[in-house]
């Protein structure tokens, strides 16, 4: 999943106001932002196999630390109890836990079964949403259109950095979704991860639109 996770951050500003849209993005991404650096390290791998299901052609054949669960309840408290400490808003963290941990529900909604419950462990979770490319993008696209409805009626742009800024990114995060849907291969396992390092120009962007946005009344 992709935009499902944006969909998720845009719409948990409803619960978290307080909380800048781009810590809300990146606690909904934030294992894919670990996942390349530990794919670049050795730690984890990938295959790309064509076919492998009908929305991507990535075996992701080993990924403990990123996105199992055990690791991401790690990384979701650790995250939380950050923000706490420097925010001091436990809603805000409360709703960085619960963003988070979407993440991989979602992933274990789409994924083939490879997402393993802890590290080291044999059992895996995945119900294969990819596995039909018109129902990953009716679930996904419906969950992603109702992040920026939720998003739009809570925030109302400041100026028109704040219109054109949200719909700017919310534009490119469409075109992405349908190039990776439906464009080839990628041609390399470090070209996976660097493209995944790219992810951080969406957090950037996301605090940025929402310093140009505020609380409707």
């Amino acid at each position: 999943m992709f935009i499902g996770h944006f969909g998720v951050a845009l719409a948990a500003k409803r619960v978290a106001p307080r909380t800048s849209l781009g810590t809300l993005v990146m606690a909904a991404q934030f294992t894919d932002l670990l996942w390349p650096v530990f794919l670049l390290l050795g730690l984890e791998r990938v295959a790309i196999v064509p076919g492998h299901t009908a929305v991507t052609p990535l075996d992701f054949t080993s990924y403990p630390l990123s996105h199992s669960l055990l690791a991401d309840l790690g990384w979701a408290c650790l995250f939380a109890g950050i923000y706490r400490v420097v925010r001091r808003d436990w809603r805000g963290a409360l709703c960085l836990w619960f963003v988070l941990m979407s993440h991989w529900l979602l992933d274990a909604l789409t994924h083939r079964p490879d997402l393993p419950l802890y590290p080291g462990g044999s059992i895996y979770a995945g119900l294969g949403l990819w596995n039909s490319r018109a129902g990953t993008l009716l679930v996904e696209g419906a969950i992603f259109a109702l992040g920026v409805v939720v998003y739009g009626n809570t925030m109302r742009p400041r100026d028109r950095v704040g219109i054109y800024a949200f719909w700017s990114f919310i534009a490119l995060l469409v075109l992405m979704y349908f190039a990776n849907l439906f464009g080839p291969p990628p041609p390399s396992v470090k070209a996976i991860a660097v493209a995944g390092l790219g992810l951080w120009v969406f957090v950037a962007w996301a605090y940025w639109l929402d310093r140009h946005r505020q609380a409707r009344p």
